[in-house]
């Protein structure tokens, strides 16, 4: 059976997610589809996966169906494809943001940061430089964990475990950025959007954001000035530059990203353990604690 996985988001004022919400979700059960949809006041986020007819059937839903009055008319859609489903079952959700970043006055419909197109990226990172002559700084706005499996090469990496430490991390490394072309990535481009704006916001000039973000990036030109894989909120865990699965997976105990290489040590049982949580790592940890303190 051939899989068609869709991710898009909008940003969008929305007033009526509450009566949308079960309405939605009814559409994605006569379709068949699994995955996550957020809606938020602030606009939509979606991750669904099913057989091709019917994704294609609910982009057309999303598109055109008169319940959303035109709001998602120009959403589009990144789609890759697998022999199976990496959602186990469908939810439609509704929250305070749909990527938390803890700052509310940020309204991206309203004026939308520069984008960069991913062939245009490639160029500049090809001659080490934008149209301009300015240096370009690439900036990952994911968490550290995603990072670890894979990034564009030099970008910077403030290690942050959540999205809404960003702006306080950006106020203490503003340096990194004066006087660059600054480019922020995220695997699909919601984080990075929302990342642009607060920069320009708080006076960066010269402010980027990939559009479609790394996924996008990967289907229109490859991974060229990438290391490594994208890391999905997913089954799939991992995908590279030819968004197909990797084989690395998540620990079920410590959320730890494994890779196949990693998942033929000894210390990894599946759904138990890997090497970084395994109870014979914390016992080798402490007996080499014991062997420094009495050396």
């Amino acid at each position: 059976m051939r899989i068609l996985n869709l991710s898009s988001y909008q940003f969008a004022t929305l007033d009526k997610t509450a009566e949308w919400r079960p309405l939605v979700l009814a559409r994605c059960h006569e379709l068949d589809l699994r995955g996550t949809i957020l809606l938020a006041p602030e606009g939509i986020n979606l991750f669904v996966a099913g057989e091709e007819g019917n994704v294609r059937a609910f982009m057309d839903y999303i598109n055109h169906d008169p319940l959303f009055e035109g709001k998602f008319a120009t959403l589009r859609f990144k789609e890759s494809v697998s022999e199976t489903r990496p959602f186990n079952r469908m939810l439609v959700r509704l929250k305070r943001e749909i990527i938390t970043m803890k700052k509310p006055a940020i309204r991206p419909e309203e004026g939308r940061a520069p984008s960069v197109a991913p062939a245009t990226l490639k160029a500049w990172l090809d001659r080490g430089h934008d149209d301009a002559g300015r240096p370009v700084v690439m900036l990952d706005t994911r968490n550290a964990f995603e990072i670890d499996v894979g990034t564009f090469e030099h970008a910077l990496d403030y290690r942050i475990h959540k999205f809404s430490e960003f702006p306080a991390v950006i106020e203490a490394n503003r340096a990194d950025l004066e006087g660059k072309t600054v480019v922020s990535f995220c695997t699909g481009g919601i984080r990075c959007e929302k990342a642009a704006i607060h920069m320009k916001e708080v006076g960066i000039e010269n402010v980027y954001q990939l559009e479609g973000g790394i996924l996008k990036y990967f289907e229109e030109v490859g991974g060229a000035h990438y290391h490594g894989d994208c890391f999905v909120f997913d089954q799939r865990t991992a995908l590279n530059p030819h968004l197909e699965p990797t084989g690395t997976v998540q620990c079920f105990a410590c959320r730890a990203v494994v890779t196949p290489a990693e998942q033929a040590s000894p210390l990894y049982v599946a759904g138990t353990s890997c090497p970084a949580c395994h109870p014979a790592r914390a016992q080798d940890g402490a007996a080499a604690g014991e062997a420094a303190a009495t050396a």
